[in-house]
């Protein structure tokens, strides 16, 4: 809104548009306008989260359409992911870039990870690979079930290591999280 309006302000001052005449009056021109400033959005929020911006369908329409609400249902669950599995790295880039972590020739560039077996090697995409895994066999299993007992108890045995591995996954999750390793916040 703020910038059609000085883009309006600027094309008066040119002489481009009249004193009274507005981008309205130009729909061409203003269709153009919107799907340009969808995708300028869409940029700097590629740079900055990951994903385009949300409710691009709105910007570029005027309306919110369904395949625009699923385009950010997949685009929020992204930032999701991207935000706390992935950005810790970035973070650190920042935190250097910012200063807030100095860098010197007699430390060491590596920080250690603290912690055990569990913080070296957990990850989300680990976590979710066995669960995926344990869900294939459980459904093979479940598939013979009707002609073998044993396949039924299988069955049971893969859903109940689902189960365990998931809850695993929720009572360890900031373990699984890809959080900034030089600079510790103070949350």
């Amino acid at each position: 809104m703020i910038g059609r309006k000085i883009l309006e302000s600027q094309l008066q001052r040119i002489e481009v548009l009249g004193v009274d005449d507005t981008i309205s009056n130009h729909p061409a021109f203003d269709t153009n306008y919107k799907i340009l400033w969808a995708n300028h959005g869409d940029a700097i929020s590629i740079q900055y989260s990951g994903t385009p911006a949300l409710k691009g369908d709105f910007v570029r329409y005027g309306k919110r359409t369904t395949q625009g609400i699923l385009n950010d249902l997949r685009n929020a669950l992204g930032r999701y992911y991207l935000n706390n599995f992935v950005d810790g790295t970035k973070q650190d880039a920042m935190d250097l870039l910012q200063g807030h972590y100095m860098t010197s020739v007699s430390r060491d560039m590596a920080v250690p990870r603290k912690g055990g077996l569990l913080e070296n090697y957990a990850s989300f995409r680990l976590a979710f690979a066995l669960v995926m895994g344990v869900m294939m066999f459980m459904m093979m299993s479940l598939r013979h079930a009707r002609n073998d007992i044993r396949h039924l108890l299988l069955s049971l045995l893969w859903a109940g290591l689902c189960i365990g591995i998931t809850h695993f996954v929720k009572a360890n999750g900031r373990t699984f999280t890809n959080r900034p390793r030089f600079h510790q916040s103070r949350h």
